[in-house]
C-alpha cells in the first residue's frame, strides 16, 4: 500500500474564538447496523453503489481474529480512502447486495473502501464480548481493549489492501459511535477523521443505562437481555402483556424483577446491582475521561430528541472543545430521534414538521463534505465550527462556538396559580406541592406502551400526563414575541420532601395556541422541548449517595441537555415537574436505602413532594437567549 502525505490545507479563521422493541421483546437500540443497512435497489442503481465483497479475519495483538467485510467500487478510479465502522449488531450481511450500505450513499458519490467489522465476541467474531469495555491497563503490553482492536485493524488494512490511498475514517451511530471515538483515542497514523454520532459517551450520567443517577429500567433490562442473554445462558425475557406498563408494574422492585426474569446471569445487569452510583467502573468507561483531546479531526453528531444517547455528543463536545487548539472539533445536532440522520428524509418526527428534509442536507451538505476534505484532500476546510437545526424557527444555524457565545442567561420561574415567568418570585413564602405514589406511576409515554412509538415518544404530546394529580404544571402568557433558547438548559429545583429520597423529573414544554392554522390537530398540542430526570439521593455527589434530609428544602440541579429552539409568537412556555416517570426509569422507594437494587417491597411509599417558588428558594429553569 502506498502512502500519500497529508493534506496541509490553509490555517482556520474563525471570526468568534472558543433502540425500537423488537418482536414485542427487547429494546434495540435504533442503530442497529443503521450505519451498515443496505436497502432495496433501484432498478438501475448508480455506478458508484456498485461494490465487489470480499470477508476477511483480521488478527488482533492477543491472536483473536475478528470478521470484516470490505466493500470496494466496482467503480473505482484510483486509489480511495477507506471509511471503517465497527459494530456489535452483526455485519455478515452487509454488502450482500452488491451495493454500499443506504446510510453511506452520499459519500460512495466521493468514491470509499468501506470496511465494516464485528467487534469482540459478536456475530462472526473470536473473542469474548464485553458490554462498553473498559480501557486496557497501559502497563500491559498485551492487553487490548476497543483502541487497540481498531489500531490493529487500521494497521492490517494499510498492509493488506493495494487500492487505498493512506487515509482511514471512522464512523458509526451509538454504540459503533462510541466505538467510533476509541478510534480516537492513540489513533493509528493512518486515522484521519473520525464521526462519533449518538456516542454513548456516559452511560451512567445521561446514555443508556443511567440518567443523573435514575436507572432506566426498561432499556437496561431489555437490551441487556438481547445482547448477553445468548453468552451468559439467561433466559431471552418475554414480555406477555401487550402494554409494558403493566408487565413491569407486576415487580414492585428490581430485585424481583431481576429473580423471575433471570437478570443476574447477565454480566452488565450485575454491573448495575454492583455499580449503582457513579463509581470508577462507570468513570473509566465514560468516553469523555478517555477522548479528551482531539488528536485527529473529530464530527460530533447528534439529534436532540434522541430517546437513548441524547447526552452523548454533548459530552463529549464539551470535553473535546476546550483541547482544541488546532480547531478540528465540529458539532452537528439536528430535529431528530436515535440515528435519524442515517434514514432517508427528516422532515418529521411524530407529529412534529421541519420544513424540509433535514437528514439528506445533513448527510449530502454536512457529513459528505466533511469527510471529503479530510480524506480525499477536496473543497475548503470545513466551516462553521458547528452546524445546528433550530426547531420551531425550522432552519439550519452555524456558529464558530456552541453553545453560542452571545447567547444571554435567562430563568423560566415558578409562581403561585401555576404561572411560569421570566422575573424571580418576590414572595417570602410559596409552594406546590404533591403526592407521589411509586403504586401509580406517570408513565413516559401515552398507555398502552407497546414498543411502537419508541423513536419519538420524546415528541408525544404531554396533555396525557397534563392535569395529573402526581404531576405539577406552571405556564406563561402566550409569547408576545418569538423566544429562542440555544445551548444548555438546567433546571434549579428547591424542593422538600417527607421522604428521604426522591426523583425529579423537569420538562420544558412548548404548548402550541388553541388553534393552529394549516394544522388543526396542533392546537394546543404540549411539545416537550428539553426533559430528563435526577436522582434526589446524589443531591450533593454522584459519586456518593445519601439521604434528603426529611422536610427540609434542598435546591437539586438537573441537566435537562440543550437545545436550539424557537417558541413562537402567540405559543406558550411550560414547565412540569413530577417524580416518576415509568417503566423507563425505575420506581424510587422513597426512602433512602443503601442500594435501590436491593430494596425491598416495604421500603416503598408514598411521599409528599413541595416545590418552593420564593424569594429565597426561587425554583427555575435556566436557559440561554440568542435574539430572535
Amino acid at each position: 500500500m502506498r502512502h500519500l502525505p497529508p493534506t496541509a490545507p490553509a490555517a482556520r479563521d474563525r471570526r468568534i474564538p472558543f433502540r425500537p422493541f423488537v418482536a414485542g421483546v427487547v429494546l434495540v437500540q435504533v442503530a442497529t447496523s443503521l450505519a451498515l443497512q443496505g436497502c432495496v435497489a433501484a432498478q438501475q442503481p448508480a455506478a458508484s453503489l456498485q461494490v465487489d465483497r470480499r470477508e476477511a479475519m483480521i488478527p488482533m495483538r492477543d491472536g483473536v481474529k475478528l470478521f470484516t467485510v470490505i466493500l470496494t467500487p466496482r467503480s473505482r478510479s484510483g486509489l480511495l480512502p477507506i471509511m471503517l465502522t465497527r459494530t456489535p449488531y452483526g455485519v455478515s450481511g452487509v454488502g450482500s447486495d452488491g451495493l454500499v450500505p443506504v446510510a453511506q450513499r452520499e459519500l460512495a458519490a466521493d468514491g470509499y473502501i468501506f470496511v465494516a467489522q464485528d467487534i469482540r465476541g459478536r456475530d462472526r467474531s473470536e473473542g469474548v464480548f464485553m458490554m462498553n469495555r473498559a480501557p486496557r491497563d497501559p502497563a500491559d503490553p498485551r492487553g487490548v481493549d476497543e483502541s487497540t482492536d481498531t489500531y490493529d485493524t487500521v494497521e492490517w488494512l494499510t498492509q493488506n489492501l493495494d487500492t487505498d490511498n493512506g487515509r482511514i475514517g471512522v464512523m458509526g451511530v451509538s454504540y459503533p459511535g462510541w466505538l467510533a471515538g476509541m478510534a480516537g483515542v492513540d489513533p493509528h497514523p493512518a486515522v484521519k477523521a473520525i464521526s462519533p454520532q449518538a456516542p454513548m459517551t456516559d452511560t451512567w450520567l445521561g446514555d443508556d443505562f443511567f440518567h443523573q443517577g435514575a436507572f432506566r429500567m426498561s432499556f437496561g433490562f431489555e437490551y441487556g437481555n438481547a445482547m448477553e442473554a445468548a453468552m451468559s445462558g439467561a433466559r431471552r425475557a418475554r414480555i406477555d402483556r401487550y402494554d409494558r406498563y403493566d408487565w413491569y408494574l407486576q415487580y414492585p422492585t428490581l430485585q424481583q424483577l431481576a429473580d423471575a426474569n433471570d437478570a443476574m446471569r447477565l454480566p452488565t445487569w450485575r454491573n448495575f446491582v454492583e455499580h449503582p452510583a457513579y463509581d470508577a467502573f462507570w468513570q473509566s468507561r465514560a468516553m469523555t475521561n478517555v477522548l479528551t483531546r482531539p488528536v485527529v479531526p473529530v464530527l460530533m453528531v447528534g439529534g436532540f430528541w434522541d430517546q437513548e444517547d441524547l447526552y452523548g455528543p454533548i459530552g463529549a463536545y464539551r470535553t473535546l472543545e476546550p483541547r482544541d487548539s488546532a480547531d478540528q472539533s465540529y458539532f452537528v445536532m439536528g430535529p431528530w430521534f436515535h440515528g435519524g440522520w442515517s434514514r432517508p428524509g427528516g422532515d418529521a418526527l411524530g407529529n412534529i414538521r421541519f420544513g424540509s428534509n433535514t437528514a439528506d442536507y445533513y448527510r449530502e451538505s454536512i457529513q459528505r463534505p466533511w469527510f471529503a476534505y479530510w480524506l480525499h484532500g477536496k473543497g475548503a476546510r470545513p466551516e462553521p465550527e458547528a452546524w445546528v437545526f433550530e426547531s420551531g424557527g425550522n432552519r439550519w444555524r452555524t456558529f464558530d462556538a456552541w453553545p453560542p457565545r452571545e447567547a444571554a442567561p435567562a430563568g423560566l420561574y415558578l409562581h403561585g396559580s401555576g404561572r411560569l415567568s421570566f422575573d424571580a418570585p418576590a414572595d417570602a413564602d410559596g409552594f406546590d406541592e404533591f403526592v407521589s405514589d411509586p403504586r401509580s406511576p406517570v408513565p413516559y409515554a401515552p398507555r398502552p406502551i407497546d414498543g411502537s412509538r419508541w423513536r419519538e415518544w420524546l415528541t408525544e404530546d404531554q396533555r396525557f400526563v397534563h392535569g395529573r394529580p402526581d404531576v405539577l404544571s406552571w405556564e406563561t402568557e402566550p409569547l408576545a414575541a418569538d423566544f429562542v433558547i440555544a445551548g444548555d438548559v438546567v433546571a434549579r429545583l428547591f424542593a422538600s420532601t417527607t421522604g428521604t429520597d426522591a426523583d425529579w423529573v423537569v420538562k420544558l414544554i412548548d404548548v402550541y395556541p388553541d388553534t393552529v392554522a394549516g394544522d388543526p390537530r396542533m392546537g394546543g398540542y404540549q411539545l416537550m422541548v428539553n426533559a430528563d430526570i435526577l436522582r434526589g439521593r446524589y443531591w450533593r455527589s454522584f459519586s456518593r449517595p445519601e439521604p434528603i434530609p426529611a422536610n427540609t428544602v434542598v435546591e437539586f440541579r438537573s441537566f435537562l441537555q440543550q437545545q436550539l429552539y424557537r417558541f413562537r409568537r402567540g405559543h406558550r412556555i411550560m414547565v412540569q415537574v413530577q417524580s416518576t416517570w415509568f417503566p423507563l426509569y425505575d420506581r424510587n422507594p422513597q426512602t433512602f436505602v443503601p442500594n435501590i437494587f436491593h430494596a425491598k417491597p416495604g421500603d416503598f411509599g408514598a411521599q409528599t413532594h413541595r416545590i418552593w417558588r420564593t424569594a429565597r428558594f426561587p425554583s427555575h429553569v435556566a436557559v440561554n437567549v440568542v435574539p430572535s
